[in-house]
């Protein structure tokens, strides 16, 4: 992993000084959005014009000031408080000027993150993933920072033996809950959502419930799109860019950790399958039909979200164009290009 240079001063590094939060604990994409942009063939004045808007929507502003530092003999004191982002991300970077390098660093942390892994709605994650794809050592440790500011645990389950292998099912499953289908959610923050759904005793199993393989990702990736391709929602649209996200971060760890971080993650996306309202995955007739459309290239969909001021076109776009190299459905294409107006939006 390469350092990222120290004396830059465009639009992705002043990003990247922000606060991780922003008004009532949502998350700033900013820094993660201008990755992908550049990604996306963006140039700087994309990314300025994307980040000055931002700035101004958002009234974004930076960290509140440090208050008690982070101590390693009981570094996990503070997990889940937001007042403690300028802590934690010190924390980090001391600790990987300390041991070294990223690689050291996460192998050290990460595996005590993992159940946390629904922190700021994913998007912590998403920051670390996007870490290791720019090779910033650097932004590592203030991913990890974010992370263990944010951190918000959904449970570590009951103890009980998988009931399936396939993710869409622990989907199914948890529709079939009484008391999680009659769930009302009171705002849009999916943070909130996450964390109203892991009260609920129905819940408290989900975690168990799905049996890694060694091609669980895959099937993730799968199940994933295939919601996301029915109807467009937006807590989909996360699973879909959060199974990226995740398949960037997996080889820092350990087989076992994999295999856990999986699991956290799922857990992560059917605490909010209630919020979505149970949308049922496109069948493989109806996939084939979305698949036959007649789809702009990737050029032409990555020029629209690069000139979009919206951070979940961007987001999805890039996402969707490494899963479908990844993984070789074209189905990718179709839903990105329908999330930047290239194709009819979703109906309903």
């Amino acid at each position: 992993m390469r350092l990222a240079s120290a004396d830059t001063t465009d639009a992705l590094t002043d990003a990247r000084r922000l606060s991780a939060e922003f008004g009532e604990a949502l998350a700033n994409h900013a820094a993660m959005v201008l990755w992908a942009q550049r990604q996306l063939g963006g140039t700087e004045r994309d990314a300025r014009r994307f980040l000055d808007a931002y700035i101004r929507a958002n009234h974004l502003a930076p960290m509140l000031p440090l208050d008690e530092p982070i101590l390693r003999t009981d570094w996990t004191a503070r997990l889940g408080d937001r007042r403690a982002e300028a802590a934690y991300r010190a924390f980090f970077r001391e600790e990987l000027a300390r041991l070294g390098s990223a690689a050291t660093l996460q192998r050290q942390y990460l595996p005590r993150l993992l159940p946390g892994i629904a922190a700021s709605a994913l998007h912590a994650l998403m920051r670390l993933a996007y870490a290791q794809d720019s090779g910033s050592v650097a932004e590592v440790a203030e991913a990890l920072g974010y992370w263990a500011a944010t951190y918000l645990p959904l449970g570590e389950g009951i103890g009980a033996a998988p009931v399936t292998d396939q993710p869409a099912a622990v989907l199914l499953r948890v529709a079939e809950q009484p008391t999680l289908r009659a769930l009302e959610f009171d705002d849009g923050l999916l943070w909130h959502a996450m964390r109203r759904t892991a009260a609920m005793p129905a819940f408290a199993p989900v975690h168990d419930w799905l049996a890694v393989r060694p091609d669980t990702i895959r099937r993730m990736a799968q199940d994933s799109l295939m919601v996301f391709a029915a109807t467009g929602e937006f807590c989909a649209l996360h699973a879909v860019s959060g199974t990226h996200w995740l398949r960037l971060v997996l080889p820092v760890l350990e087989p076992v950790d994999q295999d856990r971080a999986i699991r956290f993650f799922w857990q992560a996306i059917a605490s909010v399958y209630p919020k979505m309202r149970f949308p049922l995955p496109l069948t493989e007739a109806e996939a084939e039909s979305q698949r036959a459309l007649p789809v702009p290239g990737w050029p032409a969909i990555a020029a629209a979200a690069c000139a979009s001021d919206e951070e979940h076109d961007v987001s999805l776009v890039y996402s969707a164009r490494c899963e479908e190299a990844q993984w070789g459905d074209p189905l990718y294409r179709v839903v990105a290009a329908r999330r930047v107006g290239l194709l009819p939006a979703w109906k309903g």
